[in-house]
């Protein structure tokens, strides 16, 4: 009895040690298993937790596009694209069947027989890899392509690489093999900002995807694999070694026969030229910036409608060009800019410089200078507002104010009227009217008229011009003098529109902004016009009635002439870009030259037009010129 119960004990105490060990088994299991799903979640979490969303099959086409832009000039005309060039989206069946098989050739001739991942490329892959002890080939199949395309980046990662793959494998199931390669094709980088075949087509062979070449097709279907290096327009040699290993694998697929390749490896490859923007490219810029404000963000591709007139651009290109070639080293210019402005502001031209290929920075928007005795006519403006007539008389006589002292530019009699003192850009006349009316009055005035960046309390010199300013905002002032006052600031960019024909924006016609009283901008209208017939800038003469104003800065580190026409205002700067000063170079001179020449070119086969306010001054203009002799005569007897 003892002996039994002794083993009973004995079993039991087994049973209960495992027991328990067959609950700490399960305990661990459990912790293992949990710490397994922990591991799975994280894992999980940071490989696929931001898994890019793929969209509906429809916005496939153009998922993720950055936007690209047409420019029209004012005739409607294409003349500029930025950004991404996509060309139209087409069909497989619209291609020559050689078009995609170059494409399959040269990127995965597997392409129909995977389900995304082409396993034996891999290997093949990896065998060639191991064996150079470097990486030599990829085994990416097109999907994998388009899926980096459309969603990843080229991050090298065994994280991008997983959800590549995953990836790959959705859009395999989602769409046929057929519309994976058409959206590949539509999609794919060709170099040259051009996205997808019929966009590479035109931009290197001048023609459509259907009209492609079974040659051209495998100089296109090289490009992926490095789109840079084998640019047919930089790398002609390149592209053609590329394209004849391309003609090569499809005859080995037997895609082609060995005839049609031997005819294409011997064809000539024709590219077009490239044509960039030339002297447009001024223009592009300033609009391109403008149409991204105004789209505000919203997808798709844009068409701007420009004011630009395409002639006058460039004549305008050609006149800087030309004077700066002849007169630049010697006079010690290396620059120049010029705006020209329609009725309205529009802008018909604008160059910002000599070449934009060398500099891109743009002297007539960007370049702050001193506009010297260009900034008078707003002097005059605020005295004539503040009651003075144009036939008031000043003294000449040299003038101190405080440790400031002018000295005077012309050479005239001791006293002078206001409209000949504007003519012969009188200092010292223009020092007493601000000190009369206050630079405070002036600045005020200018602000309205469109120049900015004006301090609050300015001091006296700003008589003289020496607040900076630029040549866009400066031309753009001017244009209130013969519109009787009313300001229409320039503008450039007329319509922003989606590519598919939805207006985003409109400048349309905005009611002009009142600056300045009608009959006193008659007057200025009257006293510039003395500028160009017998003052500083008689050089701007052109034949036809011309007002303006000449301007140079301290040192003659700027030159400018701005002036305008009864339909038509234009500004010229020339400088240097490191304020180095001109060999004596002044408004009159090289700028005001430069203003003929455009003006000539830009009036020719144009009607002759009479100021306005030239018209109002009673007679016309020979009486309104014998009376500015008439006082030039009286103030000369009185040197």
């Amino acid at each position: 009895m003892g002996s039994a119960t002794f083993r009973a004990d004995l079993l039991h105490q087994r049973d209960r040690r495992l027991n328990r060990l067959a609950r700490g088994l399960i305990a661990a299991a459990a912790g293992v298993a949990l710490l397994a799903l922990v591991g799975v979640a994280q894992a999980w979490r940071h490989y696929l937790g931001d898994l890019p969303h793929v969209p509906a099959n429809a916005e496939l086409a153009a998922y993720g596009r950055a936007p690209g832009m047409t420019f029209l000039d004012r005739n409607g005309q294409v003349v500029a694209t930025r950004g991404p060039k996509y060309g139209r989206q087409v069909k497989l069946s619209e291609l020559p069947p050689y078009v995609p098989l170059a494409f399959l050739a040269a990127e995965d001739r597997r392409f129909r027989s995977h389900s995304g991942v082409d396993l034996k490329g891999v290997a093949r892959a990896a065998l060639v890899n191991a064996k150079a002890g470097e990486t030599r080939e990829g085994a990416s199949t097109l999907t994998q392509q388009l899926v980096r395309d459309l969603f990843l980046t080229s991050e090298r990662s065994f994280k991008r690489k997983l959800q590549e793959v995953i990836l790959a494998f959705v859009l395999e199931r989602r769409l046929t093999k057929d519309e994976l390669l058409e959206l590949y094709l539509n999609r794919v980088f060709l170099g040259e900002n051009a996205f997808g075949i019929d966009a590479a087509a035109h931009t290197y062979f001048g023609k459509s995807a259907q009209q492609l070449s079974l040659a051209e097709a495998a100089v296109l279907a090289g490009l992926p694999q490095a789109p840079s290096v084998l640019n047919p327009t930089r790398n002609p040699k390149g592209a053609l070694k590329r394209g004849r290993l391309v003609l090569e694998r499809m005859q080995d697929e037997g895609w082609v026969s060995r005839a049609q390749a031997r005819v294409a490896t011997l064809q000539q490859i024709i590219v077009v030229p490239h044509k960039g923007e030339g002297d447009l490219a001024w223009v592009i810029d300033v609009a391109a910036a403008e149409a991204r404000k105004r789209a505000q963000g919203r997808a798709g591709d844009l068409v701007v409608r420009l004011t630009v007139d395409p002639r006058l651009q460039d004549v305008a290109a050609q006149t800087v060009r030309e004077a700066l070639q002849a007169r630049g080293t010697e006079a010690g210019v290396s620059q120049a800019a010029l705006v020209a402005l329609g009725p309205g502001g529009a802008v018909r031209a604008l160059v910002g410089g000599r070449d934009h290929d060398t500099s891109p920075f743009n002297r007539a928007v960007q370049a702050r200078r001193q506009p010297g005795s260009a900034f008078k006519p707003f002097v005059w403006a605020a005295a004539l507002e503040a009651g003075a007539q144009p036939t008031d008389i000043r003294s000449t006589a040299p003038v101190a104010f405080g440790l400031w002292t002018p000295t005077e530019s012309a050479s005239v009699g001791p006293e002078i009227s206001l409209e000949n003192a504007l003519a012969v850009s009188s200092n010292t006349v223009a020092a007493r009217l601000t000190a009369e009316v206050g630079p405070e009055r002036v600045a005020d005035v200018a602000r309205r008229f469109g120049i900015v960046g004006l301090p609050e309390r300015p001091k006296l010199p700003i008589a003289l011009g020496a607040y900076e300013t630029t040549l866009w905002d400066l031309t753009g002032a001017y244009q209130a003098f013969p519109q009787g006052g009313r300001r229409t600031p320039p503008y450039l960019v007329e319509e922003v529109d989606r590519s598919d024909g939805v207006v985003l924006w409109r400048h349309g016609s905005p009611t002009p902004l009142v600056v300045f009283d009608a009959a006193r901008a008659g007057s200025m209208v009257r006293m510039m016009t003395g500028v160009v017939t017998h003052g500083t800038g008689r050089r701007a003469a052109f034949g036809r009635p011309a007002a303006g104003k000449t301007g140079t800065s301290q040192n003659n580190r700027d030159a400018w002439f701005v002036g305008f026409t009864p339909d038509q205002v234009a500004g010229v700067w020339v400088g240097n870009d490191d304020g180095r000063p001109m060999n004596g170079v002044v408004g009159g001179d090289l700028p005001a030259e430069i203003w003929r020449r455009f003006m000539e070119a830009a009036s020719r086969d144009e009607p002759m037009l009479e100021f306005d306010a030239v018209r109002a001054a009673g007679g016309g203009r020979g009486d309104f010129y014998a009376g500015l002799a008439a006082e030039f005569a009286r103030a000369a007897e009185t040197r």
